[in-house]
């Protein structure tokens, strides 16, 4: 096995960029979600689970701060005056532009207000379920997240890395035929390339650890999915609400897993990947 894609996202929500070479530390990789939207309705921290738009958006770095850029093809910068009143236009939400804060900064990373006072309605909402469908299983994810929108002094969704294969996203294409399937519907951290091998490998490497190069990662649980992935990325990549239905029925709920990273240091496309 080796690795087929590396990804960074420099704005929460945002669609990334795919990279030769990272480095990756106890966060995850280096240079990974260190911008997001705020959203200035709910008061916390902006997704694309709440706010549909941002899907749309790419954000790349530039100098200190980053520049996203529309669907329009139009750009703005962290460091322009209207960014925020653009920003806000773009997604038709009232958002603005954060660079990382601190962990201790709690409110900021505190959950907002709920779209709806009923928790069950709320949670359909987010995970994009049908009232027939089971909603993910909570015991997955950190106990912080039921305070707060993301882990305080990050804005990774619960662990800093996910993991896909090829082998994944080739299944997906297969099960889903008139579906749109790339890696950006999915947001991973590294794709694997697993070759030929059928269905999805990486749910067998829950408990396990991978080793890439000389970094080592620590394999989580199977990544429960969301509304997100059903949202309009781009033209070649639209709303599609099949996606989770099938990942819903057939998947278990997941695609891909989570992990964190145990040893860090450089890693690059090619690089072996070693289960141990």
């Amino acid at each position: 096995m080796r690795v087929d894609q590396l990804w960074i996202y420099p704005v929460k929500s945002m669609l990334g960029s795919t990279v030769p070479s990272a480095d990756l530390a106890a966060e995850g990789i280096v240079g990974d979600r260190l911008w997001t939207l705020r959203d200035e309705t709910r008061g916390a921290i902006a997704s694309a689970r709440k706010i549909g738009g941002l899907s749309r958006l790419a954000a790349a770095y530039s100098g200190d701060g980053v520049v996203v850029t529309m669907p329009d093809g139009s750009t703005v910068t962290s460091a322009d005056g209207d960014a925020n009143e653009r920003l806000s236009e773009a997604v038709d939400h009232a958002v603005s532009l954060w660079a990382k804060r601190p962990p201790d900064d709690l409110e900021f990373y505190r959950r907002g207000r709920p779209d709806s006072d009923d928790l069950l309605t709320e949670m359909r909402a987010i995970f994009g379920r049908t009232d027939d469908e089971p909603l993910p299983d909570f015991s997955v994810f950190p106990p912080e997240m039921m305070e707060f929108e993301y882990p305080p002094g990050n804005y990774f969704d619960c662990y800093p890395l996910t993991i896909m294969t090829t082998s994944a996203l080739r299944s997906l294409r297969e099960a889903l035929p008139d579906s749109a399937i790339d890696g950006r519907r999915f947001r991973p951290s590294i794709v694997v390339d697993t070759g030929d091998e059928p269905g999805h490998p990486e749910f067998a490497w829950s408990g396990r650890r991978l080793r890439i190069g000389t970094t080592e990662i620590q394999i989580g649980s199977a990544c429960p999915r969301c509304v997100v992935i059903t949202r309009d990325f781009a033209d070649d990549l639209p709303l599609d609400r099949g996606v989770l239905r099938h990942v819903v029925k057939d998947l278990d709920q997941n695609v891909g897993v989570y992990a964190t990273v145990v040893t860090g240091g450089r890693i690059s496309v090619g690089d072996s990947v070693e289960i141990i």
